[in-house]
């Protein structure tokens, strides 16, 4: 039997959200708020309004199983999130700016607590769990990808785009981290407004 969900699961029961989908949520925000180590499994059950069986029965694997299932949803939707501000404008620098403004507002409207989905975890966990740091760079490396398919498309060489896209993420990445401890939206708006600057003067 399952206990009532508790947060963000409540939302996810109205939204008829299965038991599995919950978990895995509840434990991507974790990861994302308190990092590999300070999230356990009690406390991914109890958000999610699950029994622990209920998640061992998922993730027979236990926690490491069930982090790298969290990494891979919070990488859909960070490349959710970059997508959706990339196709906000034909403008690649536009595009940019936008996305930096959708991290910014997302950012404020959580309390400064819902950043990157990976960092917390990917810094915690280096070189300790192969599995979890396959799963981080994956992340990385998709994010990557989408903003260099943005910049192939608006007319930017392969060698060129793949230098903007590691370029823009990062400062993106190190933006929304200053942007957290800052509690301020200033330094994700700046880095978007010169990555732009950055963008035109390379097209």
């Amino acid at each position: 039997m399952e206990t009532k969900p508790q947060g963000v699961s409540a939302r996810d029961t109205e939204a008829g959200i299965g038991t599995r989908e919950r978990v895995v949520r509840s434990a991507s925000r974790l990861l994302q708020r308190q990092g590999y180590e300070g999230t356990g499994i009690k406390l991914i059950a109890r958000e999610a309004g699950a029994t622990l069986g209920s998640v061992y029965h998922f993730f027979p694997g236990g926690k490491e199983e069930l982090a790298v299932a969290a990494i891979q949803h919070g990488d859909q939707e960070f490349a959710d999130t970059l997508s959706a501000g990339l196709g906000s404008s034909d403008d690649p620098a536009v595009a940019v700016e936008n996305c930096a403004r959708r991290l910014a507002t997302a950012l404020r409207e959580s309390d400064w607590t819902d950043g990157c989905p990976v960092t917390a975890t990917a810094l915690e966990t280096l070189g300790r769990t192969p599995r979890i740091q396959e799963a981080c760079h994956a992340a990385l490396r998709n994010w990557q990808e989408v903003l260099a398919v943005k910049f192939r498309e608006c007319g930017f060489g392969e060698e060129e785009a793949e230098d903007l896209a590691c370029t823009v993420l990062a400062s993106l990445e190190g933006a929304e981290v200053t942007s957290q401890v800052f509690r301020s939206e200033r330094p994700l708006l700046t880095a978007g407004r010169h990555m732009a600057q950055l963008i035109r003067s390379r097209s």
